[in-house]
């Protein structure tokens, strides 16, 4: 991790790293953590942004016109150093734009502002992706947030959950040894609304919910300080950790792994939007980490 920029406004704090622009500490109003930190034992991971693509591709290469070129899961903007180019007290923003290198894997024009901004006990974060080009611009965006699990705020590890803010019947998903979307529908764990943590969940990598109900997600232990994640706009969301690590990933997704047997072009991909020559989308979600006393 190189030299971050930090924002804080009394009530909240974070730390951001120009090389991926990656949120990469988050704290409250003690000082007290809240992101994971990265301990290699596990993850070296924070809250890396996923952009061109969410997931792993079939064979690690995207594919267009009879042409492949290789990209790798989640692909390259987490590993690429972004160019600040907002900065205040409690907003900061970082640009990453196509370039020779990015163009040997991905090969488009594009712009992504990635931008940070504390309002209260929310930070948001906001991907706005520009098509300067004179052809749609294909592309998934998503995040990949690790909160501690536990939380500083009290609570056996054992006790905390996820809460969404809707019930989530529908059946999950699941990857492959490859990465890749395995076909079967699975029963969800989620029982009502509620998702109780435990290592069992993420013996087989990461839960899929690929059309919930809910944009909102509460984080924390029953009856105690929750951390609510919103994800308006989202229509994907991944939740992953590693048995005996000390953190969980609530992971908004504009996108998907490859099905298994996935073999199309690129803009075919399950989860790609694309965007029209000269507009911009935006990708957000916040997370509010409330305060004491609920």
């Amino acid at each position: 991790m190189g030299e971050t920029v930090r924002i804080e406004n009394g009530l909240i704090a974070a730390e951001v790293d120009p090389l991926g622009a990656e949120l990469v500490r988050l704290q409250d109003e003690q000082g007290r953590d809240l992101l994971w930190d990265g301990d290699p034992a596990f993850w070296t991971g924070h809250a890396p942004i996923l952009f061109p693509i969410v997931g792993a591709l079939a064979g690690g290469v995207l594919r267009l016109d009879d042409e492949e070129y290789p990209l790798p899961r989640h692909g390259f903007a987490r590993r690429r150093a972004f160019t600040l180019v907002e900065r205040d007290a409690a907003r900061v923003t970082f640009r990453l734009e196509a370039d020779a290198e990015s163009r040997a894997v991905y090969p488009f024009d594009f712009r992504l502002d990635i931008g940070f901004l504390l309002m209260r006990t929310t930070l948001t974060c906001e991907a706005l992706l520009h098509n300067p080009g004179a052809a749609p611009l294909p592309a998934s965006v998503g995040f990949h947030p690790a909160f501690r699990w536990p939380l500083p705020w009290g609570g056996a590890r054992e006790s905390h959950r996820l809460r969404f803010e809707k019930n989530e019947p529908a059946p999950i998903r699941r990857v492959d040894g490859d990465g890749l979307l395995r076909p079967e529908h699975l029963p969800s764990p989620i029982v009502g609304q509620d998702l109780p943590l435990a290592d069992a969940l993420f013996e087989d990598d990461a839960l899929i919910l690929d059309r919930p109900e809910s944009r909102l997600v509460s984080y924390g232990v029953p009856g105690g300080r929750q951390m609510r994640i919103g994800f308006a706009g989202m229509p994907m969301l991944g939740i992953w950790s590693k048995p005996g690590a000390g953190f969980v990933c609530v992971e908004p997704w504009q996108g998907i792994a490859d099905p298994v047997g996935f073999a199309g072009d690129f803009p075919a991909k399950p989860g790609v939007v694309e965007i029209a020559p000269g507009a911009t989308r935006s990708f957000a979600f916040r997370v509010d980490i409330g305060a004491d006393g609920h």
